[in-house]
């Protein structure tokens, strides 16, 4: 069909002291991939919002199959065929896959007693129109994330969804994975039915959209078919900057072996990696990439005292250590910023101040025992300053901090303790174009002082830009190491960390 199946006119909204959406237009055709892109705090979670029902703008209006609304409630949304996916999916994850996808219509039918042989055949015929197939009697807590996402697709189908809005699909999936969702939103395309993208990784932008729409500050900087972009274009039109870094340049001074402050050797845990041997010297950036499930961030916890390893040896400035927990590891010089900052890397509610101190609280007490908020302020303003943190105060609760400026709290805490080695587990996942620049630009400066670096990351430009060597792992075992990335293509990564190596890991 031709023309657009919804279309957003003048959309503005504000919060107190906040502009969130300032006189917003998209349009999104019938069966067309539509990408959403700008930065954290660009007005796309608002605009998502909106168009689902949830946020009611100030001004404007919001037309679907050419009925207009100007107060659109969830309901009258839903009933238009506009289905949301958000990142945590909004699954019941006590219930199985046949359950999870008939719920809603079952739901909305008012059947008050479930019966099995009915749920399951609305599950089937969710499942057919896109000619998949799922574990149907299974939990869904037993599940990938990738069978997660086919499942809220379905779900979305027993809706009759005519628009599916997907927030950061790929986030938690493997390059299979995204490959595999791809395909499906090509069958979804095929059907008609309209794909709404929102994601922070460009790559995907180019891959899978036909048109984009740029955010910036709440307002729109317009709208363009994909074809017409590329990835520095993009970059500009979300940030309004020029940004490009320069691979990393490791300069070795001295003697080679005195330069190596971290030598592990056979390091191997049952059925999670096995006989990972790497030399790790001051000031170098490592890289560490492979698909999910290749034993990358295992590894990383097994360095930092958090996953025993059966057999192997550790050496730390030449010396052999056994870590036996965190608190070892970071007496020894070790930190680690966890893959998921939310949950492992942060207090949310408590205020950044406290999440940066929290490492370092032995170090801040006087004589009697008790913190000295001299000490504690005078930290705290170091590390706000040093990185940049944007906020007014070090008072104001962490959750309500972007990602970016989130992710450097993370890092302000670690980097109190002074550490001779850095790990840093998807430094930069979630978080936008700018504020991805700003903490490789803080990696980078952490190298400059000898600081030992391991990013581990499957963003192969990540790794790639950002590393002079690079340790790529398949099904848990080292399968290449490249010493030096000059020269080095991201099709020649890509094409090692998506082979298979017939042995298990045993």
């Amino acid at each position: 069909m031709e023309g657009n199946f919804l279309e957003v006119r003048n959309i503005s909204k504000a919060y107190v002291g906040v502009q969130a959406l300032d006189n917003v237009d998209m349009g999104i055709g019938y069966g067309e991939i539509h990408c959403l892109v700008g930065e954290n705090g660009s007005g796309k979670s608002t605009l998502i919002k909106i168009i689902a029902g949830v946020e009611v703008p100030d001004e404007g209006k919001i037309i679907i199959e050419g009925k207009e609304y100007r107060h659109l409630h969830a309901i009258d949304s839903i009933r238009a065929g506009i289905q949301v996916i958000y990142q945590d999916l909004s699954l019941f994850p006590n219930l199985t896959v046949a359950e999870n996808i008939s719920l809603n219509q079952m739901v909305e039918r008012n059947i008050k007693i479930l019966k099995w042989p009915e749920v399951k055949k609305v599950a089937e015929k969710a499942l057919a129109e896109i000619e998949e197939k799922l574990p149907l009697d299974e939990l869904v807590e037993n599940i990938t994330m990738a069978e997660k996402q086919l499942t809220a697709i379905c779900r979305a189908l027993t809706q009759n969804a005519r628009l599916i809005i997907m927030d950061e699909p790929t986030s938690a999936l493997t390059r299979e994975e995204i490959d595999h969702l791809f395909s499906v939103i090509l069958k979804l395309k095929k059907k008609g039915i309209s794909i709404l993208f929102v994601s922070h990784k460009l790559s995907e932008v180019f891959e899978i959209s036909e048109k984009v729409t740029v955010l910036r500050d709440g307002k729109k900087v317009g709208e363009y078919p994909t074809d017409e972009l590329d990835n520095d274009k993009l970059i500009y039109l979300m940030t309004g900057k020029k940004i490009r870094m320069q691979k990393f340049v490791y300069e070795e001074s001295g003697d080679v072996d005195k330069n190596v402050i971290l030598d592990v050797r056979n390091l191997t845990k049952e059925g999670q990696f096995r006989n990972v041997s790497f030399k790790l010297r001051r000031g170098e950036i490592l890289g560490i990439t492979g698909l999910l499930g290749s034993g990358r961030t295992e590894l990383a916890l097994s360095i930092f005292g958090l996953n025993k390893p059966d057999s192997g040896e550790i050496y730390f400035m030449g010396k052999k250590v056994k870590i036996r927990s965190a608190q070892e590891a970071v007496k020894l010089g070790i930190s680690y910023l966890p893959e998921d900052r939310l949950i492992q890397g942060l207090f949310l509610k408590q205020a950044i101040k406290n999440n940066i101190i929290v490492t370092i609280l032995k170090e801040l007490k006087g004589r009697a025992g008790l913190l000295r908020k001299q000490k504690i302020d005078s930290t705290v303003k170091k590390w706000m300053e040093d990185l940049s943190i944007k906020a007014p105060s070090g008072e104001i609760p962490a959750q309500t901090l972007s990602g970016g400026n989130q992710q450097k709290v993370v890092l302000a805490k670690w980097l109190a303790t002074d550490p001779k080695v850095f790990i840093l587990d998807s430094p930069t996942v979630g978080i936008d174009i700018a504020s991805k620049s700003n903490i490789h630009s803080i990696i980078r400066e952490l190298a400059n002082r000898k600081i030992g670096i391991i990013i581990i990351s499957d963003e192969i430009p990540e790794v790639l830009t950002n590393c002079n060597r690079i340790l790529i792992m398949v099904n848990g075992e080292v399968k290449k190491i490249i010493d030096n990335v000059e020269g080095v293509t991201e099709e020649e990564i890509f094409k090692v960390v998506s082979s298979q190596v017939k042995s298990e890991v045993v």
